[in-house]
Order: structure tokens, then C-alpha cells, then sequence
């Protein structure tokens, strides 16, 4: 098994890019899937989430309204970091439990993970980061334009994230999404390539040219 980090700012595309990986034959671990799932009625993250935050974050059918706790977290660091401390070791445990799954495999299982820190690495045991890039002013456009947010919102949600320079210096193998669908596809094709010969490797690292822009 070649357990792999996917990661990328907000409009970067990464969710695409997780796709097409899976295209090629990679089976997909999503932490945004299982933040979901966490939070649940049920999960483990649920009644802690109402102890913290109350009953005003329950909608009538029991479950959690997500858009608003986020609005209680966002510009608030003291309870974004509550937040964080309830909900980040069990999406973690739900992830190893999934990878694991895998053991003994040849599988490529990717990881994605929309703020994966360098703790990951050996957390995860992460053979790899894939980092998706995008430059800023085009994941604003793609917010704006498909997602429909403010623009407003937009730039808060990419400035709330890490830097893209930051982000980029962790990265083992970089997917450049700043082309056209061609563009990408060709960019995952080079990257499940590079994957493959990893895998072959054992524990050797991948890496890739630094991108400008």
C-alpha cells in the first residue's frame, strides 16, 4: 500500500483532481466525507459539539446545522481552535481506520485532506503530498463564478487558509490546475505516473519541478 496526502486551497480544484485519481485507480480516503460523518447524530464529535457550542447548532431533524457553526467559528480563532480539538482527532482515527484497511495491498490510497499540516506525514504515514495549485486570482474567479459566493466571502475563505507559497513548500508532486481540462488531466496522468513508480520505491520520495506564478 502507498499511502498518499491530497491537498489544495479552496478553488484549487482538488476535489477534480481526487476524481480523476480515482479514474486511474486509486481508492479515495475523503476527510471531508468523514467530517460529516462525524458529526452525525451518533459520531463521536456530535454531543461534544453541542456541550460546546449548544443547542441553537441542532436543526429540527437532530442534526448539526454546519453553516451555522461555522458562522460561530469563523472570525473567532478561540472557538475555531474548540472546533477544531473536537472534531480533528476523530476525522484522524476514522482515516487511519480506512487507510489500514488497505494493508498488505498494492493499492494507491489517497488522502484528501483540504488542510493537511506536516503532523500528517507521520500521523498518516504519508509516503507523499500532493499539493493541487491554482493561482489566487483564479480559485477567486472559479469561487465567485461556479461556486456563486461573494467575492467578499471568497477572499476571506482563501485568506482564512494557508499561504499558497507555504502550502506549495510541503508539496512532493504539484497538479498545476491553472490550464483547461485538458490541461489537468494531463497534469494527474504525470502525477498517477510518478504515484506508480513511487509505490515502486518503498519509502523513497517523489518530487517535481516548483511551478512559477
Amino acid at each position: 500500500m502507498l499511502t498518499i496526502g491530497l491537498t489544495g486551497g479552496i478553488g484549487a480544484g482538488k476535489s477534480t483532481v481526487a476524481d480523476l485519481l480515482v479514474d486511474h485507480g486509486a481508492v479515495l480516503v475523503d476527510a471531508d466525507l468523514i467530517a460529516r460523518e462525524v458529526v452525525a447524530p451518533g459520531g463521536p464529535a456530535y454531543q461534544p459539539l453541542i456541550d460546546r457550542f449548544g443547542f441553537g447548532i441542532v436543526e429540527a431533524g437532530g442534526r448539526l446545522d454546519r453553516a451555522r457553526i461555522a458562522e460561530l467559528v469563523f472570525g473567532h480563532p478561540e472557538a475555531l481552535a474548540d472546533l477544531n480539538a473536537i472534531t480533528h482527532p476523530a476525522i484522524g482515527v476514522e482515516m487511519i481506520g480506512r487507510k489500514d484497511r488497505y494493508a498488505g495491498t498494492d493499492e494507491i490510497v489517497v488522502l484528501d485532506i483540504p488542510l493537511l499540516k506536516e503532523v500528517h506525514r507521520e500521523m498518516l504515514d504519508l509516503a507523499a503530498v500532493v499539493v493541487v495549485d491554482t493561482p489566487t486570482d483564479l480559485a477567486l474567479h472559479r469561487l465567485v463564478e461556479f461556486r456563486h459566493m461573494p467575492e467578499a466571502d471568497a477572499r476571506a475563505r482563501i485568506e482564512s487558509q494557508p499561504d499558497r507559497r507555504a502550502r506549495l513548500a510541503g508539496a512532493d508532486l504539484i497538479v498545476d490546475n491553472s490550464g483547461d481540462e485538458a490541461h489537468l488531466r494531463g497534469e494527474v496522468e504525470r502525477v498517477w505516473e510518478a504515484l506508480v513508480e513511487l509505490r515502486g520505491q518503498g519509502d523513497a520520495r517523489a518530487g517535481v519541478p516548483h511551478p512559477e506564478g
